[in-house]
């Protein structure tokens, strides 16, 4: 579904924690980083699409998250033709998102990277606000830049300085998580968050990578996610 320039409306989601960190995730079999996004279906008001992508992405249901906020007008930005199907060509020029900013009001093991059949990430982190734009591929920048700073606005203060300096451990990668008992999840949240405990062995999807920061890794889009760009 385009509109009359060639732009297919879509949804982007920046999903906070109580630290006010970013969900940042890691699309599947790539280097490169985003914030969950999908398009808008047909009958679907950007709303409801937000909270369809959100299971369908994250795992989450409207229950775990506080809508906090979204951009005024449409964000757009232009995709490569290199990037876009032969028989797009001359239609599909790219996408213009309305960006929700919302708050996790559940936990960490709600999310679940593996909710559909077809999961868009294969692991994540939660990540400064400012996300380092380098890992993000070239052309969704601008758009990721310019949501960013109309929402920060309405991210809730975290006053970290009572907290200590967390250690490198604590930016180890989520892939995958599947629920879990909450005794348990307490009890690895005191070493690195994720881990039971700060050596402990964890399990990844199939097809994920362990990269403890994202920006030690080189941006490689995926011509096979062409249907997503």
């Amino acid at each position: 579904m385009l509109d009359r320039d060639g732009f297919r409306p879509n949804v982007g989601i920046i999903l906070l924690n109580q630290r006010s960190q970013v969900f940042w995730g890691k699309r599947i079999r790539t280097h490169s980083w985003q914030f969950p996004q999908g398009g808008i279906d047909r009958g679907e008001n950007p709303e409801q699409a937000m909270f369809r992508e959100l299971h369908e992405e994250v795992g989450l249901l409207p229950q775990h998250v506080q809508v906090l906020a979204r951009t005024r007008d449409w964000l757009r930005y232009e995709v490569p033709d290199r990037f876009i199907r032969r028989d797009a060509r001359g239609h599909y020029k790219g996408q213009k998102q309305i960006w929700f900013l919302l708050q996790l009001v559940g936990h960490d093991w709600d999310l679940n990277l593996r909710a559909t059949d077809h999961p868009e990430f294969d692991a994540w982190r939660w990540n400064d606000y400012w996300v380092p734009l380098d890992v993000v591929v070239e052309f969704k920048r601008g758009v990721y830049e310019m949501a960013l700073t109309e929402l920060s606005r309405f991210v809730p203060r975290f006053d970290n300085r009572s907290e200590p300096r967390p250690d490198h451990r604590n930016r180890y990668l989520r892939g995958g998580m599947r629920h879990r008992d909450p005794a348990d999840a307490a009890a690895g949240d005191q070493g690195a968050p994720g881990l039971r405990g700060a050596g402990a062995s964890f399990e990844l999807p199939p097809g994920a990578t362990f990269e403890p920061d994202p920006q030690t890794s080189l941006v490689a889009a995926s011509r096979n996610d062409k249907h997503d760009v």
